[in-house]
């Protein structure tokens, strides 16, 4: 903790180096940091004044030498030498803390000054008073210290000036009694000034403790609300009446379709006319009411629109006269339905597999008598509709197999773990027949590189992995040749990598969100189990998948397109290689 400089219990206040604690942005200074100036500006105005005290002793001690007014040569070398001594003061010394205890300090500051000072009051060079000076110590010592030295500084102030009038009493009885009285006097004076100076001093840093701490407290709180607003995944933005947005976190930006690097961080929402609903929306805040709910529908020229659901609040006017402003929640509503669709499949899913096993038997039944129904039938109009009765069927046992998939891949234990598995051979092998049963050997290009590579996965689950990873690419490639591509690296003494490529267009943010979700899907038609189960068997055969943005060479030229990839373990001796 950095130590009040102006504390009743320290007297020249430390002044520790610290730094400024903040990330991604320019933080304000810390509280110290204003104190240690204030302080260190009070410690150079008393060491300047000291100084320039000093020059006037020197100059008036040295033109009485000059013009032969009895000044002894002893006090203008005396004076030469206080002025030596401030100097190397103001220069080279730093205040430091010192407590309510005597410092070394101490000797060469508010010593030196009271020392030289009662020296020159006794000496009463000419007619010169020289007692006003004594309250320059007196008053350093109740500023920059404790109220004891302050105390004790005006006591020894007091005594110096009556031990002069013990001296002078011997004069005149009545001259005595004047030099008593006006010595006493100004002792009590000095008192009362050491006691005042001290006690205003401990009020102002009081003061600045309680500011300190209610400014720490506010700092603390700012960037704890900043945190928090930064990591929201609703949008906020701040909007002041004339449209102007003074502050808005990353999600609001993204569904703003706004770049951090080409959008300013304050911006106008007239700028974009995608905006203009948010403009208007806000002009209706400040002139009505608030916003409870209102869904908008955000048109970007080069992106895919944002349908968003606003809700806005005005803040309270400030007692500065400033107006209200205007802060809009902002919530994607494709993935408030998504999460809600999330939430409810997945709360079936438990019931799912139980339910799976219930079905494949009457499936299977509906499927055999199908086929026999089949081979008596001859019209064509009859065989079509058993034809879409045996491809329903199929699909049914697809899902049904999904389902139990994902029941087995999470009950099953680690059995397959130390399987050893040669990737290269059996990832050509799963991808050509994949390519001859779906017809799309023109859209299948291989590019596998790690012959004789063992892996640690079972063959059934590598073929299920890259079965579900293909179909999900033939779904949105563009068709074209070359538009599936399946690459193998294997680093030198690390993991190998599988990628599997197709040139389909980009993934909208809130699906690249919930990829490996379950039930989570784009399309009605889809389960939103593939990727799922994908992750699934990865996780148990301590595999990792994830999905990027990456361009491939096609047909001469870079295209982008949707890249998964995996990452298997080696296999070295029988025992996988982290």
């Amino acid at each position: 903790m950095t130590p009040s400089t102006t504390d009743s219990s320290s007297w020249f206040g430390s002044l520790p180096n610290s730094t400024s604690r903040s990330s991604r942005r320019r933080a304000e200074p810390p509280p110290g940091d204003v104190e240690e100036s204030d302080f260190a500006r009070l410690w150079k105005a008393f060491m300047g004044a000291r100084v320039v005290i000093a020059l006037a002793l020197l100059g008036l001690h040295l033109a009485l030498y000059v013009l032969g007014n009895a000044t002894p040569a002893w006090l203008v070398a005396l004076c030469l030498g206080y002025l030596l001594l401030t100097s190397a003061v103001a220069l080279l010394a730093r205040p430091r803390q010192q407590g309510r205890h005597f410092d070394a300090q101490w000797l060469y500051t508010v010593g030196a000054d009271l020392a030289l000072f009662s020296l020159m009051y006794w000496q009463q060079v000419g007619s010169i008073n020289f007692s006003p000076l004594l309250a320059l110590p007196v008053l350093m010592a109740a500023i920059l210290g404790s109220r004891a030295l302050a105390l004790g500084t005006a006591a020894l102030a007091a005594l110096c000036l009556l031990g002069h009038a013990a001296q002078s009493a011997g004069l005149s009885e009545w001259a005595g009694r004047t030099e008593w009285v006006q010595a006493a006097l100004a002792g009590g004076g000095l008192m009362m000034l050491a006691w005042l100076i001290s006690y205003l001093s401990e009020r102002l840093a009081l003061e600045e403790r309680t500011s300190r701490r209610s400014r720490a407290e506010v700092r603390e709180q700012a960037l704890v609300n900043n945190m928090v607003i930064e990591t929201l995944s609703d949008g906020v933005l701040v909007v002041d009446a004339t449209g102007i947005v003074r502050a808005a976190n990353p999600a609001a930006r993204l569904m703003l379709g706004s770049d951090q690097d080409v959008t300013p961080p304050i911006f106008n929402l007239d700028d974009n006319p995608a905006w203009i609903q948010l403009a208007q929306i806000a002009q209706m805040s400040f002139a009505e009411t608030p916003v409870d709910s209102a869904k908008v529908i955000l048109r970007h020229a080069d992106l895919q629109s944002s349908y968003l659901q606003v809700r806005t609040l005005l803040t309270p006017s400030m007692n500065d006269g400033s107006k209200s402003l205007c802060v809009m929640f902002l919530q994607d509503l494709r993935e408030m339905e998504a999460r809600l669709r999330t939430e409810k499949l997945a709360a079936m899913g438990r019931m799912s597999a139980a339910v799976a096993h219930e079905i494949r038997n009457p499936l299977a039944a509906i499927s055999q008598a199908n086929a026999l129904l089949e081979e008596d039938l001859e019209q064509p109009a009859q065989r079509r509709l058993t034809a879409m009765v045996r491809q329903n069927a199929q699909r049914l046992d697809d899902i049904v197999d999904d389902v139990l998939a994902i029941a087995r891949a999470q009950h099953h234990g680690h059995d397959s773990l130390g399987q050893s598995l040669p990737l290269n051979a059996s990832a050509d092998t799963f991808c050509r027949d994949w390519a001859q049963q779906n017809h799309a050997i023109h859209l299948l290009r291989l590019e596998l590189r790690a012959p004789e590579v063992q892996v640690r996965f079972a063959h059934d689950h590598l073929r299920r992995l890259l079965v579900n990873l293909l179909d999900n690419a033939l779904r949105y490639n563009s068709r074209s040749t070359g538009s599936i591509q399946v690459s193998m690296r294997a680093m030198r003494d690390g993991p190998v990598r599988l990628a599997v490529w197709s040139d389909g267009p980009p993934m909208e943010p809130t699906v690249r969100r919930h990829l490996f979700e379950p039930f989570f899907s784009s399309e009605s038609r889809s389960s939103g189990l593939g990727l799922f189960i994908c992750r699934e068997l990865c996780e148990r055969h301590a595999a990792t998948i994830s999905y990027e943005r990456a361009p491939r060479e096609r047909e001469g030229g870079m295209v982008e397109g949707n890249e998964f990839s995996v990452s298997f373990q080696r296999m070295r001796g029988g025992l996988p290689r982290p």
